[in-house]
């Protein structure tokens, strides 16, 4: 062993940085998943094991160390997505497409805020302009096929896509419900009517449900510790197994709940 490495540098410092590096992209992962952009990072740091510090030390913010989670994930779902260009059923391809991004980021708040519209645009950008461009030359084809309304765009799809998730991804929601009706609304009409929907799933009513009004306004006095729902829309939230409990459901009730207050004041 050399001098350097005896006193504590050298190979052995560059193992434990790598340790902890590999720690902390492991506790973020999961972190992201389960809460999404909203979690801490000292949330993230104190699942890692290590000190805030040793966050920055390797991430020199929230969003670079989202990035460095996220890529992954969503470069693994655009080669998914672009693999159905090959399909002979354009409009097969296309719808699911939709169906299969809805599927893979539905559970994963880390892919569902990375699709979101509504979060920052130059977050991920690179892998996000990827998947999104595989998702336009599905359409493009499922439209020249005569399968998509002509008048839809790509950015009309996201927009789609990011209510499918938002709207799928709460525990009363009953799986495909939404998106069928979504990809419904997207086919031309048919002369022979539209095709069938997932029946719906009949939640049972909690003690401290709101009815009537505006869910942003009661969210927040009807959520318990027992029974905790989004401030904005009063959707049941998942209760978190450790740190901070989770406000909204996802990143578009957290963006609603923003303009709210600012136009209060």
């Amino acid at each position: 062993m050399s001098e350097e490495a005896a006193r504590g540098g050298g190979a052995p410092a560059r193992a434990d940085a790598r340790r902890n590096r590999s720690r902390v992209l492991e506790a973020a992962r999961h972190a992201f998943a389960e809460i999404g952009l909203d979690v801490p990072l000292d949330e993230i740091a104190r699942r890692a094991g290590v000190g805030a510090g040793t966050v920055y030390r390797h991430f020199p913010s929230k969003e670079a160390l989202f990035e460095a989670v996220v890529l992954e994930g969503l470069r693994q779902l655009t080669e998914e997505v672009g693999a159905l260009v090959a399909a002979p059923d354009p409009a097969e391809a296309f719808f699911a497409a939709v169906r299969l991004t809805v599927e893979r980021a539905g559970p994963n708040k880390a892919l569902c805020d990375a699709l979101s519209t509504e979060v920052d645009p130059r977050l991920a950008a690179p892998a996000r302009e990827e998947y999104a461009a595989a998702l336009s030359t599905l359409l493009d084809r499922a439209q020249r096929a005569g399968a998509v309304r002509p008048d839809v765009d790509p950015a009309d799809v996201r927009t789609l896509l990011s209510g499918c998730l938002t709207m799928e991804g709460g525990p009363d929601g009953t799986p495909g419900r939404a998106t069928a009706i979504v990809l419904d609304g997207l086919r031309p009409a048919p002369a022979d009517g539209r095709p069938s929907l997932p029946p719906v799933t009949k939640a049972t009513p909690s003690r401290n449900s709101t009815t009537g009004g505006d869910a942003g306004d009661g969210a927040a006095e009807s959520s318990t510790e027992d029974d905790p729902r989004c401030r904005q829309c009063g959707r049941h939230l998942r209760p978190a197994r450790t740190g901070r409990p989770a406000r909204f459901c996802g990143s578009a009730c957290r963006q609603k709940a923003h303009r709210r207050r600012t136009t209060d004041r």
